[in-house]
């Protein structure tokens, strides 16, 4: 089973054909595939191959499922016997991507 590690959103994701993961928001509308060539690392069976720091020629595909949120985040400060309380919510916009193919 052939795995793939790539960069987008200045964060890694190690995905196998089929999976379906969420990343930071890209500007792509539902349906759309799009293809990410800044592969890291490329394993299937007992080949490896590692970039440095990319692979050339070696390209994730993928196709967009949904745009969506991510669940509420609450960030709650306070300074003790001071009175003080702060509280701050945050929902991370996030793209959710079914991948299609790897190649190397």
């Amino acid at each position: 089973m052939a795995y793939a590690i790539f960069k987008t959103g200045g964060k890694q994701y190690k995905v196998a054909e089929g999976d379906k993961i969420d990343v930071e928001k890209l500007d792509l509308e539902v349906g759309k595939t799009t293809t990410f060539d800044s592969v890291l690392f490329y394993s299937e069976g007992g080949t490896i191959k590692i970039g440095d720091p990319v692979l050339a020629g070696a390209t994730v595909t993928a196709e967009v499922v949904e745009q969506r949120r991510a669940d509420k985040v609450t960030a709650f400060k306070f300074k003790r016997r001071k009175g003080h309380h702060k509280t701050k919510g945050h929902r991370q916009p996030l793209t959710r991507l079914a991948i299609t193919g790897i190649s190397a």
